[in-house]
């Protein structure tokens, strides 16, 4: 608890000293998702829920209640290390980016692992991408600036996401990647111990990727867009966002995507944070680190969709 940002500390002293991996750990996530996030005031917005054409999961759509005309999209995919979460316990990002500029945000839920591992995920989020491609401008979207967004395993969706979206011919503004999980391989790292980290611990993350992947994580190959740390061709990729504690499981394999981001060409703003742990910024939203990871974040999606 030491090393972690004083104000951030409280909100992490509230976590149970041994934190549980596994499927039990997956068990309390879902039951707790809505309780353990923290209240977000929507004043001034609005919200819509929507089913996702060809799938079980719906679509849920914040914008500025006196917004006007067809504004920008951030798409916007949550957290849960690919085995929780969902759609609806995140507004407070919708209430992030609206805030800070006119546009809608997209939250697309999508079916989760060890039930429904790869691909099943990421072809709903890609139906949802495709609705708003289709029927965006009949909701007062833009289809035409969409930036890419997610935390945590939302994170490593969106890395995936975007990745075959240029694959398919499908342009985007920008990827915004909060903590993504991004890399498999961290799972068998053995310089990592299972439980040191808090709140997303290397336990917890090797049960992620098994479960997601539908093996064990660290194989010598994984099928394409599975593992976004995986592809060896990052050229052409959209203009990238990456904020990261110094804290967190993945602060190396955060750093490692954003070097070879930069190297193949792709423009990339880092936000780091000393004393940062997994997921500050949504434990601790009032935080001096928190808010400058937000508003790094919010203007990153606001430059990328001003065009």
């Amino acid at each position: 608890m030491s090393v972690i940002d004083p104000e951030v500390r409280k909100a992490y002293r509230k976590m149970p000293k041994r934190l549980v991996t596994g499927p039990i750990l997956m068990k309390l996530s879902r039951r707790f998702d809505k309780m353990l996030m923290p209240k977000t005031t929507m004043d001034g917005l609005v919200s819509e829920d929507i089913p996702t054409p060809g799938t079980t999961k719906t679509i849920r759509i914040h914008r500025r209640s006196d917004s006007t005309g067809a504004v920008p999209v951030v798409f916007w995919i949550h957290g849960g290390g690919y085995i929780a979460g969902n759609n609806t316990t995140e507004d407070r990002w919708g209430a992030l980016f609206c805030r800070s500029f006119d546009c809608a945000v997209v939250a697309a839920g999508y079916r989760l692992a060890p039930e429904n591992p790869f691909p099943a995920g990421l072809d709903d989020l890609r139906a949802a991408v495709q609705w708003i491609l289709d029927h965006g401008a009949d909701q007062g979207l833009d289809p035409g600036r969409i930036l890419i967004a997610g935390e945590s395993g939302g994170g490593g969706l969106a890395a995936a996401l975007t990745q075959r979206l240029h694959d398919e011919g499908v342009l985007v503004a920008g990827q915004l990647l909060a903590c993504p999980m991004l890399d498999d391989r961290t799972a068998v790292r053995t310089d990592i111990g299972r439980r040191e980290h808090i709140l997303w611990t290397n336990g917890s993350n090797h049960f992620g990727w098994s479960s997601y992947l539908g093996t064990e994580p660290g194989g010598e190959t994984v099928p394409e867009y599975a593992v976004p740390a995986r592809r060896s061709d990052l050229a052409g990729l959209p203009p990238t966002w990456i904020g990261v504690g110094d804290l967190d499981l993945f602060w190396d394999e955060n750093l490692e995507y954003g070097r070879r981001l930069e190297e193949a060409g792709v423009p990339v703003t880092l936000e780091t944070a000393e004393g940062g742990p997994h997921g500050y910024q949504t434990m601790a939203p009032e935080a001096a680190i928190s808010k400058r990871f937000n508003a790094s974040a919010a203007a990153f999606a606001k430059e990328m969709l001003a065009g």
